[in-house]
Formats: C-alpha cells, sequence, structure tokens
C-alpha cells in the first residue's frame, strides 16, 4: 500500500513538472530568503502544485492593484486599479452629501491627484485617507459616483465595491493587449498573489480570483 501512494505521489510530480514545462520556467523562480522584502511577501517558488504567483518580480506583477496600467472606468482616467481603489476613500467634491468635506483640508490628496498615482505611493495616499477618515468614525465607508457605503459589510457594501472592482480590472486588461496575452497564457494554472491578505477579507481583496474569472470567460 505504501508503495501504491508513493508511485501516485511521483506520477503527480511528474504531471506536475510536464505542465510547469509548458510555461516560462521564471515564473517559479528560486528566491534566496534574505532578498524577501517583507513578511507580507510570497516568493515565486513557493506557490503549490499547479498554482503561480503573481510576482512582482516579474512580469506577471502587471497584474497587481498597484502595477502601473492606465485605463478608464465610467469615464475616468487611472494609472492603476489601486488609484481607483484609494480615491474612494477621499472626499468627492462633486457631492454635496459627502461628509468628508467638512474635514476634506485634512487630506494630503484630492480624488484628482489620486487617479494618477501607482505602486505604493497610491497604496500610502490610501493610508493616509485612513487615518483621517478613522479619526470621524468613517473607517470603511468610502464612495462611489455619489453613492456612499462600507466595502468592509460582507453585505451590500462589499458586494458594490466587489462589482467596481471587477469592472476595473477587466477594463484594466482589456485595455492592453499584451496584458490579455499574458493573462491567456497563465491558463491552466490557479494565480495566487504575492503577498499574504489576511483572514475575513471581503471578495473584491482578491485580484486574482478575478483575473482568473476573466482569463476563464475566454475573452480575446
Amino acid at each position: 500500500m505504501r508503495s501504491f501512494f508513493l508511485s501516485l505521489t511521483l506520477i503527480s510530480n511528474v504531471a506536475c513538472a510536464t505542465m510547469q514545462a509548458d510555461y516560462p520556467t521564471h515564473w517559479w523562480e528560486q528566491i534566496p530568503e534574505t532578498q524577501r522584502q517583507g513578511s507580507w511577501e510570497i516568493l515565486p517558488h513557493e506557490a503549490k502544485n499547479g498554482e503561480l504567483i503573481l510576482s512582482k518580480r516579474n512580469e506577471l506583477g502587471v497584474f497587481s492593484n498597484l502595477a502601473y496600467a492606465p485605463f478608464k472606468l465610467d469615464g475616468i482616467h487611472y494609472n492603476s486599479v489601486e488609484a481607483l481603489w484609494q480615491m474612494m476613500k477621499y472626499p468627492d467634491f462633486s457631492d454635496t452629501n459627502d461628509v468628508r468635506m467638512d474635514f476634506a483640508s485634512e487630506f494630503p490628496f484630492t480624488r484628482e491627484q489620486v487617479y494618477l498615482l501607482s505602486g505604493f505611493e497610491s497604496k500610502r495616499a490610501g493610508d493616509a485617507a485612513n487615518v483621517i477618515n478613522k479619526k470621524y468614525d468613517l473607517k470603511s465607508i468610502i464612495s462611489y459616483q455619489k453613492k456612499t457605503f462600507d466595502y468592509k459589510d460582507h453585505a451590500v457594501g462589499s458586494e458594490y465595491h466587489y462589482q467596481i472592482m471587477k469592472r476595473a480590472i477587466l477594463a484594466k486588461v482589456m485595455a492592453d493587449k499584451n496584458m490579455l496575452r499574458l493573462l491567456n497564457q497563465t491558463k491552466g494554472l490557479k494565480l495566487m498573489p504575492d503577498h499574504k491578505q489576511g483572514a475575513n477579507k471581503p471578495k473584491s481583496y482578491f485580484y486574482h480570483k478575478i483575473l482568473m474569472d476573466i482569463r476563464d470567460s475566454k475573452i480575446d
């Protein structure tokens, strides 16, 4: 019986190796532990069988929300998906009912400025907004197109936020034919984030699952 299970394991490993041989080998590059950027990072070689880490260390990093990847959504130009996400934490000057207008001067950017951010700069813009909003008991309250909602309520607000992010990621991919081609190249693999996401996160956080939905819908 033991030899039977050993044989199954060997067959499984050979199958995985054969499957991964059809993809660029550097997608699973072995990275020294000393080069890990922080406790948050999941390195390319840490993928399990059949998985692919969307690492910022190679071309797959373009799929990160942080990546500079211009697109338009609802008539607005954004330089990254992260810019869209984080700008929702800022006061909407076109909405007279936005309660954040009462302390708008405390924010380091306007929404329009956040639109143009990418990388960790866009993440830091959101972190700064978090501190201000928490101060006024608006910790997870954001707005989009004059609709205010709690994007972490795991209910109506989270679903609305998920639909926004899903449309944004689709718009981003469709805006760049090379990106779409790269996404299609990953077919057959389970996409995984290159960072730890923590527990109890709304599904809008799972950008890798949204990307798989887009890829597997056979969009050309």
